[in-house]
């Protein structure tokens, strides 16, 4: 039986885009997109079985005060987060704040869709990974604080990270190709690297990751 849910986002095109693949799925989606200062008003308004609720940054101050008070007024929805590789301080203000779940941005749908259904019953969706990753943290932090722009950014080469950018302005490979004055099939492959270390499986996902971390920015800080 499908979910009733919401996908809360402020990044449209990601949101309409997991929307679709849960409709997909048999689930009941309410709404797909929304700024954050409207999220709690959109979800409690519309009171779904579980809500997804994305955010770029979590372990921001205020970052989970929608899900404060969309469980302060229904605490009957399951508020699963979905954002970046968390710290261990956002994976805790996350829980601390009344969620269910943490769900990385880059899951595979199946994972979506297993932690909307373990939140519905009632139970914590995180991933094992995750919560390891965290514990490791903890007991060994690194020497400088990281975020997880800069970490895609190194594991791409200048080349890479040229075509992501390339990918994000909705250039097709012969585009890609025209521009960088390389073979459409080189192009092509250079894509499909570019996927493959971001952990992504099309295009529209690595546009929408990079948008997400703030990786576009960086590059253009550079």
């Amino acid at each position: 039986m499908g979910v009733r849910l919401m996908v809360v986002d402020d990044h449209r095109l990601l949101a309409e885009a997991l929307a679709s693949a849960l409709k997909l799925r048999g689930h009941r989606v309410l709404a797909a997109a929304a700024p954050a200062a409207g999220a709690a008003d959109l979800v409690i308004s519309r009171a779904p079985e579980v809500c997804l609720l994305g955010t770029a940054a979590p372990a921001e101050p205020g970052t989970f005060d929608p899900v404060v008070r969309i469980k302060r007024e229904r605490p009957q929805v399951a508020v699963v987060v979905l954002g970046p590789v968390p710290s261990p301080r956002g994976i805790a203000a996350a829980f601390a704040a009344g969620a269910s779940g943490y769900v990385r941005h880059d899951e595979r749908i199946e994972g979506v869709e297993r932690a909307i259904m373990k939140a519905r019953a009632g139970e914590a969706a995180v991933a094992p990974s995750l919560l390891q990753g965290a514990f490791e943290e903890l007991l060994n932090p690194a020497a400088q604080p990281d975020d997880e722009g800069q970490r895609l950014l190194r594991i791409l080469t200048p080349r890479e990270v040229e075509v992501l950018v390339r990918v994000a302005d909705g250039e097709d490979t012969r585009v890609i190709a025209a521009g960088m004055g390389i073979a459409p099939s080189t192009a092509r492959t250079h894509v499909q690297r570019v996927l493959m270390k971001l952990g992504v499986g099309s295009r529209l996902e690595a546009a929408a990751l990079a948008a997400r971390t703030g990786l576009l920015d960086r590059v253009g800080e550079g």
